[in-house]
């Protein structure tokens, strides 16, 4: 299977991406209630919580990452990624696909 790759947008919202390296882990976790998306997937770090969200408009989304209404049924509640780029109000991140045999 191909690369998935992602955009978190949102990040000048919380705390910024200063301290946002690659390499660095990122959980998703699926917000089906969210008021304003319904296939919002947040973005958290350890120590940290909410960094921002899984962009979801094509106004959001770089280059050819997917939004997060591709991802969304592709991922269990949960997700992990990895940062690989960060931008002056983005990141890229590539999703980290579990094969359900090693589950």
């Amino acid at each position: 299977m191909a690369d998935i790759y992602f955009t978190i947008t949102g990040t000048r919202y919380r705390h910024g991406t200063e301290y946002m390296k690659s390499e660095m882990k990122v959980k998703l976790v699926k917000e089906p209630d969210n008021e304003y998306d319904n296939e919002a997937i947040r973005v958290e770090m350890p120590g940290i919580g909410l960094v921002g969200y899984v962009a979801n408009s094509t106004h959001t989304v770089i280059g050819e990452c997917y939004s997060a209404g591709r991802i969304y049924d592709k991922i269990g509640d949960e997700a992990t990624g990895e940062i690989l780029y960060v931008l002056s109000d983005s990141v890229i991140c590539v999703l980290n696909i579990v094969n359900p045999a090693e589950e």
